[in-house]
């Protein structure tokens, strides 16, 4: 990450503070450019500056900084930092590639930093990648890959990378084997058809799984089972197995 630019956005000093000393000591190449602590100055900044990555506070001491986003065009990642934790699906929706919780330590910094090299690497992989023929994609057998957005980036998950698809609110989450998450532009109704019956399986209304990402079951009353996925989902939730999918979910088991 050489001579990478960063704006810290964010209202508390002794919280702007160790997060600046805690990037210097991770990488001592880091440039930050700015210390901001108001939606209506991040807004003036941005519009005559630009970043390499920005660290943003989502509440400010006049408002959320989701109402940056509404003002002014931001083109690079963004990590968010906030002490609560019911903002993570919007954060992904505005530019977001990683979401600390406050209070964070240098480990937390260390791990969202390396998020975003291993997005640029993998951006440049495919950027270097030799050009092959678009062949028509048959659905019998199933997609072998996903484009995702990463803020203005593209990146592409192969199948076997997919652990399971979750739908929450109005948006639809790929999570990987890894536990990285990434939103899709489709609905889990749109997507089921498009996946190989043989690798994956929609247990109910909100989540589509492959085998491999099952990692505990439970029978439950009225022909129900309980699922444990891996990676566990972000939402503190019960996973499972509807009673209209519970035959079918059985015989998938034992294809």
């Amino acid at each position: 990450m050489n001579n990478m630019t960063v704006l810290i956005i964010e209202d508390e000093e002794l919280a702007a503070n160790e997060l600046q000393n805690t990037l210097r000591q991770l990488e001592p190449t880091i440039e930050i450019v700015a210390v901001l602590g108001t939606v209506k100055s991040a807004v003036q900044w941005l519009k005559d500056h630009q970043v390499d990555l920005i660290f943003m506070d989502i509440h400010l001491g006049d408002g959320d900084s989701f109402q940056i986003f509404q003002q002014v065009t931001i083109k690079c990642p963004v990590i968010f930092t906030t002490a609560y934790d019911e903002y993570t699906m919007k954060a992904f929706k505005h530019q977001g590639i990683d979401y600390l919780l406050k209070p964070f330590d240098k480990e937390d910094v260390q791990l969202a930093l390396q998020k975003l090299k291993n997005i640029n690497d993998s951006v440049i992989k495919e950027t270097e990648a030799p050009v092959v023929p678009v062949l028509p994609l048959s659905y019998a057998q199933g997609k072998e890959r996903f484009m995702v957005n990463m803020g203005t980036r593209l990146k592409t998950i192969l199948v076997g990378e997919v652990a399971y698809f979750m739908a929450d609110d109005k948006y639809l989450f790929l999570i990987t084997r890894d536990g990285q998450s990434y939103i899709i532009e489709e609905t889990i109704t749109s997507l089921e058809p498009q996946l190989s019956t043989k690798d994956f399986f929609r247990i109910n209304r909100k989540f589509i799984v492959s085998l491999p990402s099952i990692k505990e079951m439970y029978k439950l009353s009225r022909n129900r089972v309980r699922i444990i996925l891996d990676p566990i989902p972000e939402t503190d939730m019960m996973i499972t197995v509807s009673e209209d999918r519970a035959e079918a979910f059985k015989t998938w088991l034992n294809l």
